[in-house]
Formats: structure tokens, sequence, C-alpha cells
């Protein structure tokens, strides 16, 4: 492969150095920020030697290299461009700030709920739980002890994340906004504080005390923010204004005291008289805005919905609806809402198994069907990017399929005790009515299916279509580095055709003739299969066939004896080689990248050898997932094509000491 000539024809088609902003890379990825995405030509990028994808994401367009390429191409693009070499988290910064207003707003909404959505949906599910026990008990479907411990303590755990909501959000928010996270909570505890009448018992008790504010200007209602987001979000912000302020202001010797002094008090008192009554109010208009929309006759405003769900997750602004999630929680005990983004992301993974089902091409199929599990799992990405949006159709015919199956959710009134989950798992948070929930999904994913076996996707003889056939050639190829591998043998023979460098013949030798091998977890952990992965690049193995494993503890070890081949400047991914040309990368994270190698420690370096079994990386996996990163980590066979498969041995808990991927040679 000429990497020159890739960078190259990369740097022509997004539009030349005038459109450049930054550029930085990952481990698999090469991350540009341009000035207008218009005059980037994706389809030629697409098309590109050594590119297995493009697509926009974080206000980067992120051209899928893989390991061992990017780093090399990077290396060339910057020289081409004549820019500077940008860290990750620099990149970052320079694509939040060109993002506009609404874009801003929506990335900050996603940075506070991310971290907070396992509590949530603990509590979601156990109160979906605990409804589903009481109504079969006082039916009489079921006859235990209701006032058993076990019995007693799950009623009370199943409502504590939203009881305590507020501290949830406020301790997040403080993070996100710079803010220090306790002095968040403290504010979150004032807006919940005892002496504050329950927000839940307004409704049959009415207000039962109010405060004059501001010297007896005007009285507020002495009631707590239960349940409520909006103005405990607009609070914490202020917080984080004010603190940052005296932080400058304030000398040193003073500063442990007055700053959180005077930050949590002018923040509490302009929270209780002026920021709570009036983000109340606004926070109430959206949410009945909302229930107007769901509400209306024959279903309409829900099948809009669920046909316009999806292409919010492709424009990323999908995060804003856990407000509305969370605000409906608190008014009805239910979220109607939910149900219809469920029904969105199950029609797109019946788009896309109908895809799968209909094309003979193996690595369409291949593709598609772990991301139509996925999907129906309620991780659409791999769904949506890797197979919908590429043929087009589908995605369309998705839409419809979701429209249909939130049009019949709305009408049946179909609501979810919490949020976060969708999919299969989503009937968990609507035990409260099971059989809605289960025909909602047949008829989504039916409707999407149907749609798109007859109209959606038309199976290309080969040749038929070139620009359609490449492009997935493209997204597919995971031999690259093979195929350079094959070019360096065939470089070094003499002009009577004898192969003077005899390692790399061995080399080739060995690759040929071994045996069926397999790979150890990398990790303690539980093992899930790669279309469960968080990330369009990795669930679609775009980079190659693999496992992954949510880890149990900080530690990664080599699952083979192996080669370093490189250990990222970032700490958070390293590739290694075997002796017979097996490469594998294990990738510690999703977008760890971009914490730059914080809380990461490397114990290997590039060229060791290292055994089965061998410390490799340590990192703080609470601290990474305290900042909002998932720790899930794939390790992947990164020239799967060199291979006739490889086969996943084992899901659920797994160690060191266990096999989980058999790689069989061609």
């Amino acid at each position: 492969m000429d990497y020159r000539k890739t960078a190259q024809e990369i740097y022509d088609h997004i539009g030349k150095k005038e459109n450049i902003i930054s550029a930085a890379h990952c481990a698999t990825r090469l991350r540009l920020v341009i000035g207008d995405n218009a005059k980037a030509d994706k389809e030629y990028i697409e098309n590109i030697e050594g590119v297995k994808g493009v697509f926009f994401a974080q206000g980067q367009m992120q051209i899928i290299l893989g390991t061992g390429v990017v780093n090399k191409v990077y290396d060339e693009f910057i020289q081409i461009a004549g820019v500077s070499e940008s860290s990750k988290e620099d990149l970052k910064k320079v694509a939040a700030s060109r993002a506009n207003p609404v874009q801003r707003l929506i990335k900050t909404l996603g940075d506070i709920f991310v971290p907070i959505i396992p509590a949530i949906v603990a509590s979601g599910f156990l109160m979906g739980i605990m409804e589903a026990l009481n109504f079969m008990v006082n039916n009489g479907f079921l006859n235990i002890d209701t006032s058993g411990s076990i019995y007693t303590f799950a009623q009370l755990f199943s409502n504590t994340a939203y009881t305590f909501l507020p501290i949830l959000i406020a301790y997040s928010g403080a993070k996100v906004f710079g803010a220090n996270p306790y002095l968040g909570a403290v504010i979150g505890m004032i807006m919940i504080h005892p002496n504050l009448q329950n927000a839940w018992t307004v409704a049959t008790e009415g207000v039962q005390a109010t405060q004059k504010v501001w010297f007896g200007l005007y009285s507020i209602d002495m009631v707590g923010y239960q349940g409520h987001v909006i103005p405990v979000i607009i609070a914490v912000w202020v917080l984080a204004q004010i603190e940052k302020r005296l932080h400058k202001v304030v000398p040193a010797m003073f500063d442990l005291f007055v700053t959180p002094l005077v930050s949590v008090f002018v923040t509490g008192y302009l929270t209780l008289s002026i920021i709570g009554p009036i983000f109340v109010a606004v926070e109430n208009g959206l949410l009945n805005g909302i229930q107007w929309l769901i509400a209306l006759p024959f279903g309409i405003g829900s099948f809009i919905m669920g046909a316009f769900y999806a292409p919010t997750v492709v424009a990323g602004v999908h995060h804003m609806y856990t407000i509305i999630d969370l605000g409906q929680i608190s008014k009805f005990g239910v979220t109607y809402w939910l149900p219809l983004a469920s029904a969105a992301n199950i029609a797109q993974g019946g788009a896309t198994l109908a895809v799968a089902l209909k094309t003979k091409d193996q690595k369409i199929k291949s593709m598609a069907v772990p991301s139509a599990l996925s999907a129906c799992m309620g991780i659409t990405e791999p769904a949506i990017f890797g197979v919908n949006l590429r043929f087009g159709k589908p995605f369309v015919m998705g839409c419809v399929g979701g429209a249909v199956g939130a049009l019949f959710a709305s009408v049946t009134g179909l609501g979810a005790t919490g949020t976060g989950v969708t999919g299969i798992f989503g009937i968990l948070l609507c035990l409260n009515n099971p059989v809605s929930y289960i025909l909602m999904f047949v008829i989504a994913f039916g409707v999407a299916f149907v749609l798109t076996w007859l109209f959606g996707y038309k199976d290309m003889a080969a040749g038929e279509n070139k620009t359609v056939e490449k492009n997935v050639e493209n997204i597919s190829a995971k031999g690259t580095e093979n195929i350079e591998r094959t070019k360096d043998i065939e470089s070094v023979k003499t002009e009577t055709g004898v192969t003077e460098n005899k390692e790399i013949s061995k080399m080739e030798e060995t690759a040929d003739n071994v045996e069926d091998f397999s790979l150890y977890s990398a990790l303690e952990g539980t093992a899930i299969p790669m279309s469960m992965v968080n990330d369009a690049t990795f669930a679609s193995e775009v980079l190659g066939k693999g496992v992954a494993v949510i880890p149990a503890m900080g530690k990664v070890v080599a699952p083979c004896d192996a080669t370093v081949e490189t250990v990222f400047d970032t700490k958070h991914a390293v590739g290694l080689s075997t002796e017979s040309g097996m490469e594998l990368l294990i990738h510690i994270g999703i977008n760890t990248v971009e914490l730059g190698g914080k809380y990461y420690t490397t114990h290997v370096k590039d060229g060791d050898q290292v055994k089965k079994g061998q410390l490799l990386v340590s990192f703080d996996m609470d601290k990474i997932k305290e900042n909002g990163y998932d720790v899930t980590t794939p390790l992947i066979v990164t020239n799967s094509d060199d291979y006739k498969d490889v086969k996943v041995l084992r899901e659920g808990a797994v160690t060191s000491a266990d096999k989980v991927l058999e790689i069989v040679k061609a």
C-alpha cells in the first residue's frame, strides 16, 4: 500500500488545506475537523485504497483505516497538508467550538446523562418488576409474602434513583460544566431538602408553605424539585460560573473556605427564588407539548415521532430525549416516549435483517446479521451506519416500520417505568403491559422487514452497480496489511526470480501451515459479541472479527504468546502479532483516545516479546467510567480475512484462563 498516495487522495477530496481546521488520529481512525463538510467527497474517499469506511461524528470527519495503517497515513497527511499535529483533546475542543449552539447543548446533555444512565436503568428495571409483582399479588395470580425483607427492600430500592435524581444530575452536570462535583451534589441536595415539601405530594395535599424572598418582593412555594431535570441543570451551570470566577479573584489563602461557601449560598438562594420557579414552568411547558403531540388523535403525533427518531440518531441528537423520559416518569409515573423510541430502534433491526437474508454477498451478510441483532437489543448504530444508510431504502423502510410501531404503542397507551433501555430488554420496563410491548415489537420489526424485502433492497449481481459494490467491499475489507506483506515479499525478488528475504518467506510459509489457534481472554469480566459493542466501527466488524469484554478489573493481559507491535501514545490500545502472522488489536474502552492516556499505565513497549497472561496495560476503570466512557474492550483479529473463520467460543463470565476465540485456518 502506498501510504502517501492514500494521504494525497484524502487531502485532494476533502477540500484541501483551505478546508482543513485540525487533524489527529486514534488507534484506527484519521480524525479531521473540516470547515465545510459539503466540500468533502465522502463517496470517493470511501473508495480510496486502505479506507474501510467514512462517517461524520462529534463534529469530526472520521476515516477508518485500521491499526498499523492510520498512523502512517496520518504522518504523510500532515506533511502534504502542511498542518501541525494536534492532540485528540485539541481536536475535540476545536470540533466542539465549531458546533452551533443547538449542537453544543445536545452534546452537553449527552455528557450529563450518559454517566448516570446505569443508575436510572437499574431503578427502572426494578420498578417494572415490582409493579408486575404487585399487580399479580393484588389480583390473586401470585401468592407471596410481601412483608418479607427481600420484597420490602426491593420496593424501597426500586425508586431510589428517581427520588434522588437531582443529586445525580447535579453531580454529573457539575463535572461537565467544570464545577466541583461535590458542590454540585450539595445543590442537588438543597433542591430536595426534607424541609421542602415533597413535590409528589402537592397534587393531593396542595402547597403547604410559602416563603417571601428578595426582601419581601414576592413569595415562592416551599416545594422540592423531585423528578425535575431542567432546573437542576441550570442551577449547576450557574454554580460553575460563580465558582470559576471566585477562584480567579479570591486570594489563595482564603479560597478553600470562601469560594465553596459563597458559591453554594448564592447558587442555592438563586435556585430556590428564581431558577427553580422559572424553569419548572419551562419544563412543564415542554412536557405538556410533548404529551399533546403523543395524544393527537389516531396516534398521528407518535407516528411522526417514530418516523423521525432514527434520523435524530444519525444527527446525534437523541440524548436530549432523556429529559423527556425523566420528566414524564416524574409527572405520570411512566414515560410514553421511550416505547416510541424502542419501536424505531427495533424497526431498523427488521430492515437490516431483511437485507441480511436477501443478499447473497457473504460480506454484507456477515455484517448485517449481527447488526440486526444489535438493533433489536437497542444499539442501532451498526445497523443504521453499517447497512441501512449505505443502501438508502432500508433506512427509509425502517423509519416507516418505526412509525407504525410507535402508532400502535400510542394507541394502546404503552408506558415504560424507566429509561435508557430499548429493544428486547425494554420489555422489563413495560411489565405493566407486556403484551402490548410484544405486539409493538412484532409490528415495528415486521413492517420494516416486509417493506425492505419487497421494496427496499435488491440484491445485485456482480458488477451490476459498481459504486455500491465497491463501497461495500471497502467497508468490509480487513486484509489491507496482508496485501502490504505480499507486496513486500514480491519487492525483494531479484531479477532471476529468487527471493532474497528468507525471513519474510519463512513467515509466509509458517502462516500457510498454521493450525487452528485459540486466543484467551485479555481481561477478567463478561464476554459479549462484537455486535453488542456500542460503537458502529467495532460492532459491524469493519476492523475485523473478535469478541469484547466488559471488564471486572482494570488489567489487560496478553491473549497468547506474541510480539508487541504498537503501544499507542494514548495507552488505550495495543497492537500484537503472532509468529504465524496473526494481527491483534486490544482497544481498551470506547472513544477513550480522548483521555490522552490519563488513567492508563503501560507495562510493555514496542518490540517486546510477551507470553500468554503477561500484563500489558493496567487502567483505573472507575475513573474512566466516572468521566463518562464505556470501558468495554474489544479483542480484534485485524487480519480476519486471512483465515477461514474467527469463532467466538465463550460469552458471559470469563477470566484470562478462558479461551474466547478460535481462529480457523483458511
